[in-house]
């Protein structure tokens, strides 16, 4: 069967998540909606990063496989045009065929993300549900020097959920900015994979050091604790994206039997740095 490669857009706030579940209406639900509704197949989608309630993508990468060779114009038409008949906040923004054995998830060499801030007295009106509002002034200096104290390769117990599923904490960050535009504060991380909440970790206990409450030296020693309790506060889903991810050039075949772990056990994750496979990503 044909397999297809897709780009999606989707404003989180409506849905629980990208991952189908009972409780409520999904990312991925609604994109396998609009495919039986446009074919009359039932497929599953597999996406390369799941989401949690709230989280926004600008860049999630998906792959499905449909019986039709469908030239990827129309069928990135033919897709929007029923999500948007059936009133969903999802954009398919590219289509491209793809080799069978390429796997959105596992074939994936980096995750990018952002996380947003808006620090400023007024509350929110434009921007409600898509930044996190602090109503005071960050050091955007302070909070990214303490930053790069979680750069490289650590044991990130103490920034990732409770319940998180992941096999080991270890993770290697490649990145982890932190800029200001005027009012806005953005914090980048990029990875290959990241745990459960690991990104809106980061952004709570960075927030502490903006405040001042926090030194460099305290998120350090935060980290090296191994300890959730030591975290700061998890930042609110609003302020996250996911906004791109990186392949190779030339796609290996890296399939694996699926696993019910691999389908639809985890809420917001990637895949991971080494040999781990879960994924999270707030």
């Amino acid at each position: 069967m044909p397999r297809f490669r897709m780009t999606v857009e989707y404003d989180g706030g409506p849905y629980v998540g990208w991952q189908r579940q009972e409780n409520g209406p999904s990312v991925q639900g609604a994109i396998e909606a609009a495919v039986l509704s446009l074919t009359g197949e039932t497929v599953s989608v597999r996406g390369a990063g799941r989401t949690d309630s709230g989280v926004h993508a600008m860049g999630q990468v998906i792959h499905a496989d449909l019986s039709k060779d469908w030239s990827p114009y129309q069928l990135q038409n033919a897709l929007n045009a029923h999500l948007r008949l059936a009133g969903e906040r999802v954009s398919i923004l590219d289509v491209e065929a793809a080799p069978e054995f390429f796997d959105a998830r596992f074939s994936a060499l980096r995750r990018h993300y952002l996380y947003r801030i808006v620090s400023r007295r007024a509350p929110l009106a434009l921007e409600a549900g898509k930044a996190w509002w602090v109503p005071k002034v960050l050091d955007h200096e302070v909070m990214h020097a303490a930053a790069q104290r979680l750069v490289g390769r650590h044991d990130f117990s103490t920034f990732r959920a409770a319940h998180c599923q992941a096999n080991s904490p270890v993770r290697t960050l490649d990145r982890l900015d932190v800029t200001r535009n005027g009012e806005l504060i953005e914090i980048r991380a990029t990875a290959q994979s990241f745990l459960h909440n690991q990104i809106r970790s980061f952004a709570g206990t960075l927030k502490l050091a903006g405040e001042g409450k926090w030194t460099p030296d305290d998120v350090e020693a935060a980290l090296e604790a191994r300890d959730r309790k030591a975290c700061g506060p998890v930042a609110p889903p609003d302020g996250l994206y996911f906004m791109q991810v990186d392949y190779p050039d030339v796609i290996i075949d890296r399939r694996r039997p699926v696993t019910d772990t691999d389908t639809d056990t985890d809420t917001d994750t990637d895949t991971d740095t080494d040999t781990d496979t879960d994924d999270d990503l707030s």
